[in-house]
């Protein structure tokens, strides 16, 4: 039913074949565009867009911080900028707890 392809990368002008099982795949799943890019250039932009720009084995930076409620050091995604409290992790997930109790 479906035959092997040969396609042109629109990112890296290489051709690549776009096999009879993936095409099967392709119209199992309701595709109806042929992929534009090879299997490489696909992995890359992949791996760009879900590690938020970050890639992988980059990890995300951190900055120091002593907890407001406990005193311990902990390392937090954002640069504290001092005019907010800062909590440790288990600290935070207390104030969200009892924060959302007293809503109610």
């Amino acid at each position: 039913m479906f035959n092997d392809k040969t396609l042109t990368c629109k990112d890296c002008g290489e051709n690549f074949v776009f096999t009879a099982s993936e095409q099967e795949f392709y119209a199992e799943k309701g595709f109806t565009n042929e992929p534009g890019r090879c299997p490489q250039c696909r992995a890359a932009r992949k791996a760009e867009r879900s590690g938020g720009g970050r890639g992988y084995g980059q990890q995300r930076q951190t900055y120091a911080a002593v907890c407001a409620q406990c005193g311990t050091e902990t390392q937090v995604p954002f640069q504290p900028s001092g005019d907010r409290p800062v909590y440790c992790r288990d600290c935070y997930s207390a104030q969200r707890s009892s924060r959302s109790y007293s809503r109610y």
